[in-house]
């Protein structure tokens, strides 16, 4: 427990904000790829 009581929250904050940003980016890409191969099989 003492490993979790000398991180400061900062680094915590930090890598959730990082892993939210990389979330969105993937829902971003998955998105826009469902919609480029809709849009390719209505031609």
């Amino acid at each position: 427990m003492s490993m979790f009581q000398t991180l400061p929250l900062v680094n915590w904050s930090n890598g959730i904000i990082m892993i939210v940003v990389f979330a969105l980016v993937c829902i971003g890409l998955v998105t826009a790829l469902v919609l480029f191969m809709r849009s390719g099989k209505e031609e």
